[in-house]
């Protein structure tokens, strides 16, 4: 009787530690796979030979399918629940990464992007709405090192994508080689999680804009996702416009802004309780400017990479601390303040490309440090950020 309870309490206990690993793992993928796409947009770009306008073009349909996504993940969560719509969209996800990287002209590069945006953000949303849901059971807050992760991965696929480039290996075989690998991972980490399969009620109002207080949080998640989807697109970029860096340098700079981001999210919520975050975010956006404005006046790229690390290090409390605030008003504040940043992600990338084509590739960089003063002003006015 007594071996028996022994055995059912350690089969429970390596069960819960299991568990425990899913969500990281997962979070982890998420960033590997987002981070391998962008880390290989200047060769995707040279490859179909696309001008600024027309690469703002492309990055426009991944916005565009990440905001479409939401009847989408709507449908999937309400038909299969969150924990078989995570593995559905991670799936398809890897399958749209391959379908990048074999593009062969712009138009089916655009179809394969706005595609990427689909699937990614029905992702993103099962995998918070598990990550959430976990969160209420536990009483335990982890999205911040959830996020952090994320970044992670992100860093991981950057500077995976850095080395495929500098080895001159294609972005479809780079893809291919790393599908298979992930899709395991994924599945496993699908397994692990807990076996809640309930159905999700996804907020229908999932485009309804903030109002009162909530707009300034939702006009930070927009300037916010405006300015990270600007840096993880564009950087590499520049570094290989402006300084003539190499396939393999050019990656580099979203992973050094990755890895402060990743750094400063891991004891972000300890600096909360310590500082708050209406401090934090405020200071952070400013030393985020610091960071883009010394990167655009760099001497070369090695010193440009450092004004990256440094807008990461600043940028990286934002969306947590701008997502908790509006999690703490109700679903429908948070979801509010999502569909704002995701048009922020959509706004973003185009924007600079228009700048980068009409005025230069140092301009649009400068007008994302100019974007960090406006978060910085809006924060310090915001006082649903506690």
């Amino acid at each position: 009787m007594h071996t028996t309870a022994s055995i059912s309490r350690n089969t429970t206990f390596s069960l819960a530690q299991l568990q425990q690993y899913a969500l990281p793992l997962l979070f982890t993928l998420f960033g590997m796979i987002m981070g391998s796409w962008a880390g290989r947009i200047p060769a995707l770009a040279e490859r179909v030979h696309v001008s600024h306008s027309a690469l703002s073009m492309v990055l426009l349909c991944g916005g565009l399918g990440a905001v479409v996504s939401y009847p989408i993940s709507s449908y999937l969560m309400g038909r299969f629940g969150a924990r078989k719509t995570l593995l559905v969209s991670g799936m398809a996800l890897l399958c749209v990464l391959v379908a990048i990287g074999m593009a062969p002209t712009v138009p089916r590069l655009m179809l394969a992007v706005l595609s990427l945006g689909i699937t990614a953000s029905t992702f993103d949303v099962a995998i918070n709405s598990v990550a959430t849901k976990r969160e209420k059971q536990t009483g335990k807050s982890e999205l911040s090192k959830l996020h952090g992760l994320g970044c992670a991965g992100g860093l991981a696929g950057a500077t995976l994508g850095s080395l495929m480039a500098s080895l001159k290996i294609a972005p479809a075989t780079h893809f291919v080689m790393l599908a298979a690998p992930l899709a395991a991972l994924l599945y496993m980490g699908y397994s692990m999680l807990e076996a809640d399969d309930s159905v999700e009620k996804v907020e229908k109002k999932a485009f309804s804009l903030p109002r009162g207080p909530l707009a300034l949080l939702g006009l930070l998640g927009f300037l916010g996702s405006m300015s990270e989807g600007s840096i993880a697109d564009w950087s590499g970029v520049f570094l290989k416009e402006h300084f003539g860096a190499s396939d393999g340098l050019a990656p580099l700079a979203l992973s050094s802004f990755s890895v402060m981001m990743l750094l400063s999210r891991m004891v972000g919520d300890k600096l909360k309780g310590r500082f708050g975050a209406q401090r934090l975010v405020t200071v952070g956006s400013l030393v985020s400017a610091c960071g883009l404005f010394f990167a655009v006046l760099a001497p070369n790229a090695y010193v440009a990479l450092g004004g990256f690390a440094i807008a990461g290090l600043g940028l990286s409390l934002l969306f947590p601390f701008v997502f908790s605030a509006a999690g703490a008003q109700g679903p429908i504040a948070l979801a509010g303040v999502a569909s704002m940043a995701y048009s922020g992600s959509l706004m973003g990338p185009p924007v600079i490309g228009a700048v980068a084509h009409y005025v230069g590739m140092q301009a649009a960089i400068a007008y994302v440090g100019g974007l960090s003063v406006v978060i910085a002003l809006i924060a310090s006015r915001t006082r649903l950020l506690k």
